[in-house]
């Protein structure tokens, strides 16, 4: 009887770790392609999904394999970052193929602030200028550097990184990550501009009230567009 038990737990905790592993990533696609059909406003979703019905082959042209939408910079925030994505929803030929795009400018002395992709990892090549740039793993080691022009760097998946624009120039940076939807988390608005509770945040980060208030107004979209 104790032996059919060990026998049971042991398939049991084995089924656990294969299923973990299958969700943990994008699944595999099961025909060469699928190119969604145009989305009605009934279907559109900020998560693109992967369950829309495909257009018939026959209705597939090179177009829906090409996207011409990372030659220029996208629109410039007031702090001199700017980003353009590329998933399924603006480049249909991506969907079911487990990966995405964006092109990030920053302005000198611009940032793209502390975040991570909770389910992708990330390359980013540097085009142009110069950029401090790392990652922080789950014992707070930071590895970071000085990215020169046509250098590269790997962000594991779901640790925090970052990037700060350290030369004279606009920087441009292209990044792939290995999810149509990697999903994103910025630490100053999901710590400030998410709603958590003010004294648990005051006792987290030893902050006043007013210091907390100050970092909500800045952080969080409704109070933000409040003022």
């Amino acid at each position: 009887m104790e032996a059919n038990t060990l026998f049971f737990l042991k398939a049991l905790l084995l089924l656990c770790f294969n299923v973990r592993f299958t969700l943990a990533s994008d699944p595999d696609p099961i025909q060469d392609f699928c190119i969604p059909k145009p989305m009605t406003s009934l279907h559109h979703d900020h998560h693109f999904s992967t369950n829309l019905p495909c257009k018939n082959s026959s209705e597939v042209t090179t177009e829906d394999f090409v996207f011409s939408g990372l030659k220029t910079a996208g629109n410039f925030t007031e702090t001199g970052f700017a980003t353009v994505p590329v998933s399924p929803a603006n480049f249909p030929g991506l969907n079911t193929l487990g990966m995405s795009f964006v092109r990030a400018d920053l302005k000198p002395g611009s940032i793209n602030p502390p975040h991570y992709h909770p389910r992708a990892t990330e390359v980013a090549h540097l085009v142009k200028g110069r950029v401090y740039s790392g990652f922080v793993d789950s014992n707070n080691k930071v590895y970071a550097k000085v990215m020169e022009e046509g250098e590269m760097m790997v962000y594991p998946k779901g640790l925090v990184h970052f990037q700060m624009n350290v030369g004279d120039v606009t920087a441009t940076i292209l990044a792939g990550l290995n999810s149509q939807s990697p999903g994103i988390q910025k630490i100053p608005s999901v710590v400030f501009g998410s709603g958590i509770n003010e004294e648990l945040l005051m006792k987290a980060f030893g902050l006043s009230i007013k210091q907390i208030g100050t970092l909500k107004k800045r952080f969080d979209p409704v109070m933000s567009n409040e003022h």
